[in-house]
């Protein structure tokens, strides 16, 4: 009788357990097959290759992609504010940052009368220009009328020759006036940084 209630006591602690930790039924997901490297998985279009990156540093932009014009006039006291426009007519996005050189011209030969533009206010960022795009950089041209007429040498002008930040190479914009050929006690002209525009 012993024998036969220790039995009895067995299969119902093996019974008990059982609905403990149930197994886990099996899976039913198919498994794929290992596939060499570099071979194509049968059935799956792989992904076009991604576009190159756009450029994020473009070169600066030299003198023959660029025009030059000066935009409406507005005066000011003793003076005329204008703004140089250098305009993108390449065929690439390129970049100018800085300052511009500028002088007066006269004579058919362009040479310069007076003193080139001093830089007035802080250097500007760069300036990305697509084609067609504008930059500008704001002039003041200062009446040399005001001037003593001793120093300043009042001399007809034709335009202003331009050097883009950048480049040793200028452009012209015409601009008929008058400049200092001597020197003028004050700027006769005054360039601030490019700005997009």
């Amino acid at each position: 009788m012993l024998a036969v209630g220790v039995l009895g006591v067995i299969a119902a602690g093996c019974s008990a357990n059982a609905t403990l930790a149930p197994t886990a039924p099996p899976t039913t997901e198919p498994v794929a097959a290992a596939t060499p490297a570099g071979a194509a998985t049968p059935g799956v279009t792989s992904d076009p290759p991604a576009p190159a990156p756009a450029d994020t540093n473009p070169a600066n932009c030299a003198t023959s992609e660029l025009k030059g014009s000066l935009g409406p006039s507005e005066g000011a006291a003793g003076s005329v504010v204008q703004t140089l426009l250098l305009t993108n007519v390449g065929t690439r996005t390129c970049e100018l940052r800085g300052f511009p050189g500028v002088s007066y011209v006269a004579g058919e030969d362009g040479h310069q009368v007076g003193p080139a533009a001093a830089m007035s206010g802080p250097r500007g960022g760069e300036v990305q220009l697509a084609p067609g795009k504008s930059a500008g950089a704001a002039l003041k041209l200062v009446n040399v009328q005001n001037y003593d007429t001793a120093v300043c040498k009042p001399t007809p002008v034709r335009g202003l020759r331009v050097y883009p930040p950048g480049d040793t190479s200028s452009l012209y914009v015409p601009r008929d006036g008058t400049g200092c050929a001597g020197t003028p006690p004050g700027d006769q002209i005054t360039v601030q940084t490019v700005t997009a525009q």
